[in-house]
Formats: structure tokens, C-alpha cells, sequence
């Protein structure tokens, strides 16, 4: 396995000589590779384990040459609107290399041993700096893959800290003991002995990763419940809510949506609505979580032109946990999410790694913290606070808000453009015309185009340019597309020609396609 000086300073400088070709262009990335390309990379791979290794200049040679071109431009191009997966920044992108060269393990706590854990710690604080929350509110946090992973952070917390009440009650003594736990006894016989028949996850619209981390944590897609109105479904149906919550023999958490995936939408608005989620929660011992992946970066805005969707993100800091994705809008390589908890002993509880005195970052002192493999779920992982360290140390506060803003007034001008075009209507129907509407985009545009012929091959022929990318998604019954604006490097200008001619491009083929279909049919 040993490599010369010279082989390993030749493979050096062909990765570099890649990066500085990509990154000097003044052409921004294309999003989507070619399909020829795609066809060619996957013919170039290796057939199995060779006998002799190739080297490691004809290795990175044959990555370079053969694989990366049949990689999407997802973080690397701005006109990727596919999926909220944003990009990743110059500092974090260079700090990212720093992770790989040092290769710590971060999820012991050993000060004396290496700065990684305190490093990630301050990085989640600086987090909290950014988002204006508290210190002192959420003293258990860490980062994970995403908000999927975060998302079960949550629900195990709620599930421990909703049963663990019933627990206490049941057997009399007051605080509960940790032996009468989920996490000592396992949730049918936690469940068994507080007197539980159900658990429920009440919610508005949910994304999928809340019925997935359900299936995980054992308590059951089915479990999850929306709860929304039925004029406005993203919205709680408070009467609804309470009287789910009052089930006797049931246990609850409640969870906000920060950002629906399809409209960016959020489930409350202004100080009221989570505050009477908060009375909810608290009358009826219920936990109450938000799924933040994108839509918690909207504390960070300011100003009159943004108080709409900034109001969605409010009081957020009344929630027992809530949870974020720093692979977006923070822009930082994937993966990297982030887990707040108010209630440290908790998360402990749940996640502490019993009878492994190996695993133990000694007696507590000045600097001890706990150690992140008893906060969430890996016991090894990457260090990925130190790109959002970076990233947040280089462009501070003022730089972050600057993206944030610039990626909501793009996403509010191509509405605009989509609203204004008579073939045509931006989703959903209620933003139509409204005078509101701009105010309510927050980096999602979702639309369809009017001939539903057209409609339900809008995405494919938009992609079909190469030059950006739109998802996928059903809206009311009916395909939509949808327009998701999440990297740094969004110029209004220069990003809304592009999509402007490729549009345009596609309904005028559309258009003349039916014109040759129309003159065939006359002829014949």
C-alpha cells in the first residue's frame, strides 16, 4: 500500500489541477450530467476486486476521467433547485479536506487528548448565535447526518420524556427513577407499566422522515397523525390537537413543521400558535418537538420584507427539541445535521453507553462536556462541526444573512415570473393573485403548467436542458414541480435568465410539437 513521494505528489496535483479547473470557470456547473456520460462512468467500473492494485495515480486518474463526469452538480451549481441539499462554501469546503487529513473520532470527550469535541461544541453554540436562540435553553446538542437522524434524536427524547412522566406518576415517585425508563425497560414494558395503550405523534403535513424515524424508534408510521385544517392542512386544528391530546391512556408529542418540503410553508405563524402548542404540551404532558431541516434558517432574516416567513420561525425556542439541517442552508458538505435538546438529562438517558469503561472521558472538571456518543446515536463519526466552525467564523453573521436574503428574493422573482406567465400557476391556489403572495415564499416555488398534457412532463423536458434541475411532487391530486433555492452562490441576474429561457425554451417546443401534431392530422 505504500505510495512513492512522487506517486503521491503527481495524484496531488491532478485533484488539484480538477478543483482549480471547476472552480476558476466563469460558466456556473452544469446541474445535471450528461446521460452519455452517466452510460460511459458506469461502463469504466471496475468488474470486482482486482488481484494488484492499479496505483494511486491511475486510480485518481480513472475518478477524475471516468467517474466524476457522470456526478450531478448538486452543491456545485447554483441552478441545482431539485432538492433543498445547498452547496458548500469556499471555508467550509477547504475545512472539509482538514476533517479527512486529521480523521478524528469526535464522539468521546477528551480535552486532553484533542480539541475536536470542543471545537464542534463551539460550533453548535455559534449555531445558536446564528439562529438567536439561547444558550442556556438547550444544553444537549449535536450534530448527526440529518435532519432524518434528528428527527429520531427527537422522537426518542419525546417518547422517553412522555412515558418516564406517566412512569413516575404510576409508581409514586414523583421524579421518576432511571430504572423506570424506555431506555432500562424498553417501550412495551415502559409502556405496560405507565398504563399506555398508544403513543401519538401529532402533527401538520409531515415530512417522511417523521414516519420513517417512527418505524425506527418502534412506535409506528400509524402513530403519526395529521392534524392540520382542512382549509389550510399546514395549520393546526387546535380543537383537533386537544382533544387527541386528553386521550386517556395515551401519550403524545407534538411536532411543528419548520418548512414544508413542498411549499416551504410553515405550520405557525407569529408568537400565538406556539405558545398555545407550548399550554397544549404542558397541560397534557405532551413533548413538543419542530423539524427545522431548512425553515429554522428563517431566524436569521430581518427587516419588514421578510417578517411573513420570519414570523413562522418564532418562539421556536419554546420547543423541548428541534432539529436542522446544516447541509443546506448553512451550506456546508453533506452530511452534517444538527439536534438541540432542552433536557440533557434525557438525551443522556436514551443514548448513554452503559458498562463501557473504555468509553468513559473521565471525572467532570472545568472543561468536561458530555461526551456527543452519549447525546445521539453513532459511536463513530466524522468531525463534522469543524466545517460549520469554519464557515461560520469566515462569513459571520452579516454573510449569512446576506445568502439567506438572496436566496429568498430569488426564489420570490421566479414566483413572480411563474405567477405573471399565462400558461402557468404558481401553488398553492391560494397564493394566486394574492397580494400576499410574495411574502409567503420563503425558498420554495412550487407550480404547474395550466395544459395538463404539458404538466405531466414539465419536470422531464426542464431537465432535459441540463441547464437547471426541478423535482418532481404531486400537489391536490395533480404533478407539480418545484423549485427548491439552497446555494450560496444564487445570483438574481445571472439565475433568473437562465430559467426564464429554459421556461420558455419548453413551451415553445411544446407549442411546436403540437402545431406538426395538428398539420399531420389536417394532412392526413
Amino acid at each position: 500500500m505504500d505510495s512513492t513521494i512522487d506517486e503521491l505528489s503527481q495524484a496531488q496535483r491532478l485533484i488539484q489541477s480538477h478543483t482549480a479547473s471547476i472552480l476558476s470557470s466563469s460558466l456556473p456547473y452544469r446541474p445535471l450530467p450528461l446521460n452519455e456520460s452517466i452510460i460511459t462512468a458506469s461502463r469504466s467500473l471496475l468488474s470486482g476486486l482486482p488481484a494488484t492494485g492499479h496505483g494511486l495515480e491511475k486510480t485518481v486518474s480513472h475518478l477524475i476521467e471516468a467517474i466524476v463526469p457522470g456526478l450531478n452538480g448538486n452543491s456545485l451549481s447554483p441552478n441545482y433547485y431539485g432538492f433543498v441539499t445547498g452547496g458548500a462554501t469556499p471555508a467550509a469546503r477547504l475545512a472539509d479536506n482538514l476533517v479527512t487529513l486529521h480523521d478524528q473520532n469526535v464522539q468521546v470527550h477528551l480535552p486532553k487528548e484533542s480539541i475536536a469535541t470542543i471545537v464542534e461544541d463551539r460550533a453548535l453554540l455559534m449555531l445558536l448565535d446564528l439562529l438567536l436562540f439561547d444558550h442556556e435553553t438547550f444544553k444537549a446538542r449535536t450534530f448527526t447526518t440529518g435532519a432524518t437522524s434528528s428527527n429520531i434524536l427527537g422522537l426518542a427524547c419525546g417518547r422517553e420524556w412522555v412515558l418516564n412522566k406517566r412512569l413516575s406518576r404510576a409508581v409514586g415517585n414523583g421524579a421518576g427513577d432511571r430504572t423506570d425508563s424506555v431506555g432500562e425497560l424498553g417501550l412495551l414494558e415502559a409502556c405496560k407499566r405507565a398504563g399506555i395503550d398508544s403513543l401519538q405523534i401529532l402533527t401538520t403535513m409531515p415530512h417522511s422522515s417523521l414516519r420513517k424515524a417512527a418505524s425506527v424508534l418502534g412506535m409506528g408510521r400509524a402513530s403519526v397523525i395529521d392534524v392540520g385544517l382542512s382549509e389550510d392542512p399546514l395549520k393546526f386544528d387546535v380543537q383537533e390537537l386537544e382533544k387527541l391530546l386528553s386521550h386517556k391512556g395515551s401519550a403524545a408529542i407534538v411536532v411543528v413543521s419548520c418548512g414544508e418540503v413542498n411549499t416551504g410553508g410553515f405550520a405557525t405563524h407569529s408568537w400565538h400558535p406556539m405558545q398555545k402548542l407550548r399550554s397544549l404540551c404542558d397541560k397534557y404532558d405532551a413533548w413538543l418537538h419542530v423539524d427545522g431541516a431548512f425553515g429554522v434558517f428563517a431566524r436569521a432574516l430581518t427587516g419588514h420584507e421578510f417578517r411573513q416567513v420570519a414570523s413562522g420561525a418564532q418562539d421556536l425556542d419554546l420547543a423541548d427539541s428541534f432539529t436542522g439541517d446544516a447541509h443546506k442552508l448553512l451550506n456546508v458538505p453533506y452530511d452534517c445535521g444538527f439536534f438541540f435538546c432542552a433536557h440533557s438529562d434525557v438525551a443522556q438517558q436514551i443514548f448513554q453507553n452503559p458498562n463501557a469503561a473504555y468509553l468513559n472521558a473521565g471525572p467532570a472538571g472545568p472543561d468536561s462536556m458530555p461526551s456527543p456518543l452519549n447525546v445521539g446515536i453513532e459511536n463513530s463519526r466524522r468531525f463534522r462541526g469543524l466545517p460549520v466552525y469554519a464557515t461560520l467564523m469566515a462569513y459571520g453573521r452579516a454573510g449569512y444573512v446576506d445568502m439567506v436574503e438572496r436566496q429568498v428574493r430569488f426564489a420570490r422573482t421566479v414566483a413572480r415570473f411563474i405567477d405573471h406567465h399565462n400558461d402557468f400557476e404558481v401553488l398553492p391556489k391560494h397564493l394566486q393573485g394574492s397580494s400576499t403572495m410574495i411574502e409567503e415564499i420563503f425558498i420554495v416555488v412550487l407550480f404547474r403548467a395550466k395544459d395538463d398534457n404539458l404538466n405531466r412532463e414539465l419536470v422531464s423536458r426542464i431537465n432535459a436542458s441540463s441547464k437547471i434541475y426541478v423535482s418532481r411532487t404531486m400537489w391536490s391530486g395533480r404533478p407539480a414541480s418545484r423549485i427548491a433555492v439552497s446555494n450560496w452562490q444564487v445570483d438574481l441576474v445571472r439565475d433568473l435568465a437562465i430559467v426564464k429561457a429554459v421556461v420558455e425554451g419548453v413551451l415553445r417546443t411544446w407549442h411546436n410539437e403540437n402545431l406538426e401534431t395538428s398539420e399531420i392530422k389536417l394532412g392526413a
